[in-house]
Parts: structure tokens; sequence; C-alpha cells
């Protein structure tokens, strides 16, 4: 994610091709950013709450007879504000909550909707877990429905530590549904090793309520439900839901020590950041998104590394190595990388993470092409990418046109750049900014995905909208308003706030390195339509 080195950059442009409030905006952006560093380094911002864990939740409560009046009334409250939105996923999953009337036809509807939204490789496990979330909740599902589960999809072997529980948990729902026998020895095992009083296993509250509904009718296990319910209502927010996890206070801090970093931010509190992740780096070099989790993944690995290289290779050099070898571990046999363990599929916007991660290091440069022609197979024929951890198709986009600018590239990978910044570039809503997908409002965090993209183009013009459009999106404080967009599982999409911020704050500094002070104008001296002087005011 870190922007390329200098010499990479096309020519300069003027600062009178963007708005004249950029350079106040960025101020107020940086300053309300170095704002949310902690004393210890860490970023801390919390989950929001969402619809998925409050109807778990609350059905979870109601099987129960749970004694938390306060706690439910506060949920189902925040329930009916969520029962009439935009999204279908949603709007279905409330109001089955609820006890609403939801037809046969809108439930297969969401299923599909699901289904459509996640990489091919994990639709058939997402299609189970999306009809064991409406047995949760209490809703019937059409007889055919358990039949339409591959049986993969609920087998655990070959998944990490998240995917197995979660599906162990989806089996032992299920399996209700089609009369098989509760649970087995080996999953209720299993299950219950992740309940401890007072914490969230690995920080994941859908996992949590799901594993709750799958012991909630097996003998014995009736205080380990009642302690998890106890559990998970800690988190209850103060608009009355709960959030998908207790938090993502390690992806939050690479975030932002990186955009920090490119933006050029006091190095004392970045070195504060970096200090900070190398006292939670696990021991075999990785990191999680949070400090409360044990399974690392490659989005937060690599995204440290390309931090602690650009803060000061020297000085952290044995985090990156050791980060990197844990990287290379999980390298699939087709040259990508996938986000979790070795053995589970390689995925697109992993693999754009792991070769910008990989570029800093010599000697591991000869695993750069290989990863860069799995990532050009992966490419669809719209310039885009298959579903990664995002709602918006920006976020991979612009991480593997990094992925294509720190090593020599082939004509392919040439070609496979060209196409990304083509399908940017023609998909630019009339505001300056860009959405979700194509046809979808502008939002800021995909505007300020594009806008990487952008910042490496010819043409000023299509970033200065997208950078205007961006300034409308700022509060007084500095700070950016956006949608949810990172996703967990996918397609659900969960939101901390702080994320819109930190990937702006990246955003320019990619930008800004390309633009230089208007020239001074002197008459009889013309450059384009506008008479200028040959030298850059002080």
């Amino acid at each position: 994610m870190r922007p390329p080195a200098a010499k990479q950059f096309r020519p300069v442009w003027l600062s009178s091709y963007f708005p004249a409030a950029l350079p106040a905006g960025r101020g107020r952006l940086l300053v309300h950013v170095l704002n949310r560093v902690g004393a210890d380094g860490a970023v801390r911002d919390a989950c929001r709450s969402r619809v998925l864990e409050s109807a778990l939740a609350l059905a979870l409560m109601d099987r129960c007879g749970s004694a938390h009046h306060d706690a439910r009334a506060r949920i189902v409250s925040y329930l009916e504000r969520h029962q009439n939105g935009e999204d279908l996923i949603d709007t279905t999953v409330a109001a089955a909550a609820l006890g609403r009337v939801t037809r046969q036809p809108a439930r297969r509807q969401t299923l599909d909707a699901i289904v459509s939204r996640v990489p091919d490789f994990t639709g058939s496990r997402k299609r189970a877990l999306a009809q064991a979330i409406f047995t949760m909740l209490g809703v019937a599902v059409d007889q055919a429905d358990p039949g339409d589960i591959a049986p993969h999809a609920v087998d655990v072997k070959a998944l990490h530590p998240w995917a197995a529980v979660q599906t162990a948990a989806v089996n032992a729902i299920l399996g209700r549904v089609a009369g098989r026998r509760r649970a087995g020895w080996e999953d209720v095992t299993r299950l219950a090793s992740t309940q401890r009083p007072g914490r969230v296993w690995e920080g994941n509250l859908l996992i949590h309520l799901s594993v709750l509904h799958a012991l909630v009718d097996v003998p014995g296990m009736e205080s380990v439900v009642d302690a998890g319910l106890n559990t998970a209502l800690r988190h209850q927010r103060e608009d009355g839901g709960l959030p998908f996890v207790t938090d993502t206070d390690t992806w939050s801090t690479v975030l932002v020590g990186l955009a920090l970093s490119s933006a050029d931010a006091p190095r004392e509190v970045t070195h504060r950041i970096a200090q900070h992740l190398v006292h939670v780096q696990h021991a075999n070099g990785g990191w999680s998104y949070t400090d409360h989790a044990q399974l690392p993944d490659t989005d937060c690995t690599t995204v440290a590394v390309e931090f602690l290289h650009q803060l000061d290779p020297v000085a952290y050099r044995d985090p990156i190595d050791r980060a990197l070898d844990a990287l290379v571990a999980v390298r699939g046999a087709d040259g990508g990388f996938p986000t979790y363990g070795a053995g589970t599929p390689s995925e697109a916007c992993m693999t754009a993470a792991a070769i910008n991660a990989l570029s800093t290091r010599v000697r591991h440069r000869h695993l750069i092409q290989p990863a860069l022609r799995f990532l050009a197979d992966r490419q669809m024929r719209d310039g885009s990418f298959p579903p990664g951890w995002s709602s918006s198709r920006l976020h991979t986009l612009f991480r593997a046109y990094l992925a294509t600018h720190h090593s020599p590239i082939s004509p392919a990978v040439q070609h496979m750049s060209d196409r990304i910044a083509g399908l940017v570039q023609s998909t630019q809503n009339a505001d300056g900014g860009f959405g979700h997908r194509d046809g979808a409002s502008s939002d800021a965090i995909s505007t300020a995905y594009a806008l990487i993209i952008l910042a490496g183009q010819r043409d000023p013009a299509p970033a200065a909208h997208a950078t205007g459009y961006l300034l409308t999106q700022q509060r007084p404080d500095g700070s950016v308003i956006s949608i949810p967009d990172m996703l967990g599982p996918r397609p659900f999409p969960y939101h901390v706030p702080v994320l819109t911020d930190a990937f702006t704050l990246l955003a320019l500094g990619h930008l800004t390195p390309r633009i230089r002070p208007s020239r001074v104008a002197v008459p009889g001296r013309r450059h384009g339509n506008a008479q200028l002087s040959q030298r850059t005011a002080p």
C-alpha cells in the first residue's frame, strides 16, 4: 500500500489543478488521525453495531428465557431502526429476528445475494452459514434448502481455526433441521473449548453467538450458554446493537501507521506505533487483526511489513524478516497467497498485498513474478478481480495496481495494470467520487481507493475531481464520513470509522508528492491555457 518510489512518479501536477481547500483539509485529517494514536502506540476505535450479531443475540436471549430485560429492549429498538433499510440482508435478518413475516422467496433471494458476493471457493459454505442464520432466528427453511448444501460445505477438514469452529456450529444447527442427531462429542468439545467467561474467542462475536446457538440444546451446556450470553452482552454498544468483533485494533494500527508514515507525520509518533506492533507480533512472525486473536492473517502482516520498511528498514529488520518468513510459509503452490494458513485457497487481494510486502527485500523478489502471474490470471474481463475483504471492488484494484509498480513487469502485467487504470477512469461518478460497484453512489472510502490509482496517471483531472469529492465528505474535526466497507465474514460488511480516515490519508499520501505549487504568472509566457513562468513559486 505504500507509495512507490519518487523516481516512479510521472511529471508533477500544479496545485492550481486541485481544490484550494486541499492543504487545509489534509492538515485537519492528519491532526485527527494523529490524535487517534494512544500513548502505547495503538490505534483503537470500536467496531460499530451490526444487525446480524444483534439479531442472533436477541434470538438466543428469547430461546434461553434470559432475564436481561433492559439489554433485550435495547436490541429490539436497534433492530426496529434497521428493519426498513436498503440492504436486503439486513432487512431480512432484522425482520426475522423481530418475528415479522419473511416469505420464503425473500429468504431465498437473500441466500442468493450472499453467495453471489463471495469467492467461488467459499460459496457453498456461505450458503450453509446463511441457512443456519435463519434457523438460529427461528425461521423455518423449506425442505429443499438443506439439500442445497454441498457435502464439503460443512466439512471442517483443511479449514483454518475460525472457519472450522464456525462450520462445526453450522453443522450442528443444520443437523437439527435435517432431523439428524445433535452435535457429536467431537464437535461439542471443539465448540465448548471456545467458551471462557468474559472472553470472546478470537474477538469474533459472530462465531461466539453461533457456538452458543449450537450448544443451547446440548445437555449439560446450560451454564456454558448462560455465561457466553453474559459475555456477549458486555459488548453491547450505546445504540443497543452488538458488533461483529470486539475490536480491530491491530488492523487499525498498521493502517494508521502506514498512512501517517506516507504523510510525513512526526517520527516520534510513527516509531511509537512501530514499537507497539513489534510488541504484539506473534511468535511465528505474523500479526492478527486484533491482539485478542491468535490466528495471524496475510492482510495485517503485509501492511505491517510495508509500514516498518517505510519507517526504518534497518531498525526494524528483524521483525520485518520474521514477518516475511511467515508470509512465505503460507504461499500456495500456484504462486498466490491465501488470507489464512498454508493449504487454504490463494486470493487475488492477498496476493497483491504479499507482492507489495515481498518487494521490500531482495531475497524474496524471485517470488514476485509467479505471484504477478497468479494475479493476472485472476483478472476478470472488465478489469476487476474476484471479491475480496471489502465491499468495494476498488480495494483489490488499488492493491493490485500498486503490486505492478514495485518490480520490473512483463507485458502481461503491464496490460493488467493498464486495464485497472482504464476501469477506474471509466467508472468515476459525476460528483467525482466512486462507489462500491459500477453505478453505485459515491462513498469516501471507495473514492480513496480509486485516488491511489488516479495518483499514478498522467491526467490530473480525475484525481482532482476525486479529491474534491473527498473534501465534501470531511467533517469539521477532520474525520471523513463513509459507509461500512470491510467484510467479515464475507459478504457481511462491518464498520470501524478510523479505517476510512486512514485510507483517505494514505490516498493523499500517494497524491501530494506529485503536486507542486502553481507557477507565477509572467506576461508573455504561456503554458497550456495559462500564462505561467518556468519557475515555481517559493
